[in-house]
């Protein structure tokens, strides 16, 4: 018994160290199960899926806006392996996304609370930041992880427990709060931190940043406590954007500085 107590903990352990990788654009490390081949074959399948079921808008002018903003935003990330695509979605969604490998999407119900191109690029860095920072494949692995730590634990320690049920079924609540969930908000945050740096790189005021999220925020409706949400509260992340955009201001102001661009 004590010696399958000592491969699984060996085995586990050895998988992790073997799967720390450098977060590119930043000085973390984190744990990375899947290959760098299967994340960008992931976000592929994802992306033919998503043009397949998605109406997709036909709006020459916004379409115009997107693929500029795009193109601009995403080439301060210097990622060499993305192929970039820009597609608007006909959806009441305010919501965007970018899928590894480059695949950006963003829902037509997001832009009356953009309002301008400058807001658009900050939530394209934010977006493209999550898929730089690899942030997909932290969380597919992290799932993987904690599956895989609930399973040793379980051959290990709780095998002939009557309260075997009883202590997996907290654990599982356990690490949906204490491990899941923030480290989603982690990944929020370090995306807000790359995504100013990028739209501001690419000539966008940075201070739309704050002035965005106060508009998204003022939407309303019941939302959870921070603890339990995967994103920093509104609040929080306004003054975080405020307090960052004076970091990026040198780096606006050494751009072609498009301002807040068109209106959307």
């Amino acid at each position: 018994m004590r010696l399958m107590k000592f491969l699984n903990t060996s085995v586990l352990s050895t998988l992790f160290l073997a799967s720390c990788v450098s977060v590119p654009g930043t000085d973390r490390r984190a744990l990375v199960l899947i290959s760098r081949q299967q994340e960008l074959k992931m976000g592929e399948d994802a992306w033919k899926e998503i043009q397949a079921k998605e109406k997709v808008s036909r709006d020459a002018r916004l379409n115009q806006i997107l693929n500029r903003v795009g193109q601009r935003v995403s080439a301060q990330a210097q990622v060499q392996d993305f192929q970039w695509e820009f597609l608007l979605i006909e959806s009441k969604a305010k919501n965007a996304f970018c899928l590894p490998g480059g695949k950006v999407a963003f829902y037509t119900g997001i832009l009356p609370v953009l309002e301008n191109e400058a807001a658009m690029a900050i939530v394209m860095g934010h977006e493209v930041a999550h898929a730089v920072a690899r942030h997909g494949a932290q969380r597919v692995s992290q799932g993987l992880a904690l599956q895989l730590g609930l399973s040793v634990f379980d051959a290990a320690v709780l095998q002939d427990s009557r309260y075997r049920n009883l202590i997996l079924g907290g654990l599982g609540l356990g690490a949906q709060v204490g491990v899941a969930l923030p480290f989603s908000r982690s990944h929020e945050t370090e995306a807000d931190v790359m995504g100013l740096r990028f739209a501001a790189a690419a000539g966008y005021d940075p201070q739309e940043g704050a002035r965005f999220w106060k508009r998204f925020g003022s939407g309303g409706g019941a939302k959870p406590p921070e603890f339990l949400s995967t994103h920093p509260s509104d609040h929080q992340r306004v003054q975080n954007l405020q307090k960052l955009a004076e970091d990026v201001q040198r780096l606006y102001e050494n751009s072609p500085r498009y301002g807040l661009g068109d209106k959307l």
